[in-house]
């Protein structure tokens, strides 16, 4: 039975337990079908900004020093997500192709919006997961990953995003006045390649080989080949294409994140082949209260750069002296990202502000802005 503290805690962590609500509004959207199809993405994007605009921004920081155990209503908020996401994503698939009483088009616009889901908040809550030491939390993110059949992404975001962040080594890092329609194929291209060199190396390091059962890409592919075949299984070649349809929708929602992020900003080339250490102002922040609600505070991004092990709750909000702010949350700013000369009319000028501010004696910017495609090794 709860007491009076614990109720305290489960209140300050509720909020981020909005991401919940969307699951009732799945199986109602997949049972009614019709124009109800489109309210995953209008509520997982619109609703959640307009709800910024009236709860302001969150300038206030959590004590650093906070305990685990004063963190376990956050912690359990994201670990329990993995089975309702499991059971939401596969049920409806069985659903809607063992009924057949939806069109194709509600069937499409249905599980993209899945994949708004497992993407805004599966893959978001797999980025919390990795993070951590504990390697119950570290499965989970894989679950979480194979679901949208990303897995590599562990990979890459750990061992290449967060050392080489703001350099050309970083696939998503996207550079100045690269629009996200050409970052998007790049990223697909050049990602699962980065990925398994990474871990290639790191198995090197050890004297082993790539193909050593310690190279996690083998759990990746084993736990993608099972969902696949589960949703074979469930849906047959119809609920196969759907689970297909979801996985890609949330792989663009993720990439968006990544190119918001972290657009046009670099660290500063020391020569020799180093770059500056991560700083705060290597990321872009946004203190918008409610989508931080809904993402577990990913847009207090400068902050999970500096320490990248600090669970969500924890992280810290930087001021406009100390990091460059985004105007709106995640939300809208992805929506300005897929319009390349509204995002560059929004965005050019505040990166160059950033470079004014940071690095007044760089006068050659365009080795920062070449993207670069390292050779095999």
């Amino acid at each position: 039975m709860l007491n009076a503290q614990d109720i305290a805690k489960f209140s300050r962590a509720l909020p981020f337990w909005m991401s919940y609500l969307m699951v009732p509004l799945a199986w109602f959207t997949a049972v009614q079908g019709g124009w109800t199809v489109i309210l995953l993405p209008l509520i997982a994007w619109w609703f959640f900004s307009a709800l910024d605009a009236l709860t302001g921004l969150n300038l206030e920081n959590a004590d650093p020093a906070t305990s685990e155990e004063d963190l376990v209503w956050y912690r359990l908020g994201v670990m329990a997500w993995v089975p309702v996401q499991f059971v939401t994503l596969f049920g409806i698939i069985w659903y809607v192709t063992a009924t057949g009483h939806l069109s194709w088009i509600e069937l499409l616009v249905l599980f993209f919006g899945m994949g708004v889901i497992t993407g805004t908040v599966g893959i978001v809550y797999a980025h919390e997961l990795m993070h951590q030491r504990n390697k119950t939390e570290r499965w989970l993110a894989d679950i979480l990953l194979s679901m949208v059949l990303y897995s590599h992404f562990r990979s890459e975001h750990l061992l290449v995003h967060h050392p080489h962040v703001g350099t050309p080594r970083d696939t998503v890092t996207a550079r100045y006045n690269e629009g996200f329609h050409r970052y998007f194929f790049r990223v697909l291209k050049d990602g699962p390649g980065s990925a398994f060199r990474a871990e290639r190396e790191k198995l090197a390091k050890r004297d082993l080989p790539w193909h050593d059962s310690r190279n996690p890409h083998w759990r990746y592919w084993g736990l993608q080949g099972g969902m696949l075949l589960l949703a074979l299984i469930v849906g047959g070649w119809l609920g196969l294409l759907l689970f297909v349809v979801q996985a890609l929708s949330a792989i663009w929602q993720l990439e968006l994140t990544n190119y918001v992020e972290h657009y046009g900003l670099t660290r500063k080339h020391l020569g020799g082949g180093k770059y500056e250490h991560v700083k705060p102002h290597h990321s872009w922040n946004a203190a918008h209260k409610a989508t931080n609600w809904l993402l577990i505070n990913l847009q207090r991004h400068s902050d999970h750069h500096y320490k990248p092990d600090r669970r969500f709750p924890l992280l810290q909000n930087y001021s406009e002296s100390e990091a460059p702010q985004l105007p709106f949350g995640y939300p809208i700013m992805t929506a300005l990202a897929m319009m390349p000369p509204l995002w560059r009319a929004r965005m050019n000028p505040r990166v160059r502000r950033w470079r004014e501010m940071y690095y007044p004696e760089v006068t050659d910017w365009k080795p920062y802005n070449k993207v670069a495609h390292p050779a095999p090794r």
